[in-house]
């Protein structure tokens, strides 16, 4: 009886009975990741695909012909911390306001009511 305990012993001592946990930078499977979890459709749960709303153009909906270069307030809404435009992509603006929105930050720049870029 006594020879079992010391056969246990040092195998708990030496190593632990579990192996060494995942650094996070391997995949350990398809789909596997730090937003996926492995789960089909990496949400919480793997219920499916993300639905991701449509964004929609706050020109139209106001109903907003004219993109006034004046209105700081509103234009730099449309300008990033550094200074670049935000394009449509991430704003939802449709094709034809964007473009009258570039040349109203355009405009409001060259007359010094926007900055071209911020001190780094």
């Amino acid at each position: 009886m006594p020879e079992e305990t010391q056969a246990k012993a040092p195998a708990t001592a030496d190593a632990p009975a579990t192996s060494p946990a995942p650094s996070g930078h391997g995949s350990s499977g398809p789909g596997a990741g730090p937003r996926g979890a492995g789960r089909p459709g990496g949400g919480p749960g793997g219920r499916g695909k993300f639905f991701r709303r449509k964004k929609v153009c706050k020109f139209c909906t106001e109903k907003l012909d004219a993109i006034p270069y004046r209105d700081v307030r509103l234009l730099q809404q449309f300008v990033a911390e550094r200074g670049k435009i935000v394009p449509r992509r991430l704003t939802g603006v449709c094709t034809t306001h964007q473009r009258r929105l570039t040349r109203a930050i355009k405009q409001a720049r060259n007359i010094a009511l926007l900055p071209f870029a911020t001190k780094h």
